[in-house]
């Protein structure tokens, strides 16, 4: 799903209720990006949907006032453009770790890189790296790797909906991928895995996300931009659940709605599926699920009564 440009919350700051699309710089945390966002609408309700690593750029999205509550609704794809660097190893999977091994990359055509991609498209298990932010033995595992720990991290479910070959540079070495992929996939891992599947080892280079939680890089703005007046608008609540089916409420329903009454689903959803509960002004009232025996039960109501 992407999101249109035009579709803009009118809310005020003080009254700020959607979403800011950020091209994130190399060199920031996700958390320094958060905070910058806090300071120029003047709201301490603020949250992001998908931490990036420092070194990474693009797009970050940022929930600001009730829509933070939104974010476990949101489509929880994303998709980047990477170079993967052949032939060295690193303690971080990327290049800003500690280089471990070194050696000669094999001639590669093509045909053998494409037949090493196939082994991670689909479904896969990928091992996170060792800075990562895993909790091991309640601990995350970046700060035992600091300490100079190896931990043996548990392999975890992923999806690569697309793995693409954009481009091999034989001269440096490196592959330009596409992907698209499920939450909590580690492209880091992928090169690391990539690299191994190659025999010559391999490690992240430079990513950059073009694309998450249904919104897209095309309508995130620069950093810098928050240093001007006023800010930047918001992306109204409803452009980010067009995944979700919608029940518009009447105006007799309003009320009891924002009391935490039921709604009667006439579509007879399944059991336990999200729908964005719309009110007469259009404007996004809060989600409902449904209990698969004709009625919307309130999961989070905007405006409530009670």
């Amino acid at each position: 799903m992407t999101v249109p440009a035009a579709a803009e919350a009118t809310a005020s700051p003080q009254g700020a209720c959607g979403f800011l699309l950020l091209d994130k710089p190399a060199g920031l945390t996700s958390h320094a990006c958060v905070a910058k966002v806090r300071r120029c609408y003047g709201l301490k309700r603020v949250g992001h949907g998908g931490t990036l690593d420092p070194a990474v750029t693009g797009l970050l999205p940022i929930a600001l006032g009730p829509a933070t509550r939104l974010l476990p609704y949101l489509n929880d794809g994303k998709s980047y453009r990477g170079v993967v660097r052949l032939g060295l190893t690193t303690s971080s999977d990327d290049l800003e770790g500690e280089l471990l091994h070194q050696g000669p990359v094999p001639p590669l055509d093509h045909q053998t890189i494409e037949q090493a991609l196939a082994h991670f498209r689909g479904p896969i298990l990928q091992r996170p790296p060792q800075v990562s932010a895993v909790h091991v033995g309640g601990e995350r595992a970046y700060v035992r790797a600091r300490r100079g720990e190896t931990m043996e991290l548990a392999l975890r479910p992923v999806t690569l909906h697309r793995l693409e070959l954009l481009a091999w540079d034989p001269e440096r070495s490196e592959l330009e991928l596409a992907v698209d992929c499920s939450a909590g996939t580690y492209i880091r891992s992928l090169a690391r895995d990539l690299g191994e599947q190659l025999g010559c080892g391999g490690t992240l280079a430079w990513l950059r996300r073009t694309a998450a939680l249904g919104f897209n890089l095309a309508s995130a703005v620069p950093l810098e931009r928050l240093e001007l007046a006023p800010p930047p608008p918001l992306l109204d609540p409803l452009t980010a659940l067009n995944h979700l089916g919608r029940r518009a409420l009447s105006d007799l329903e309003l009320i009891p709605w924002r009391c935490g009454r039921a709604l009667v689903d006439s579509q007879m959803q399944p059991a336990d599926t999200a729908v964005a509960v719309v009110g007469a002004d259009g404007q996004l009232a809060g989600i409902a699920r449904a209990d698969g025996s004709g009625l919307l039960l309130p999961r989070l109501v905007f405006a409530a009564a009670g």
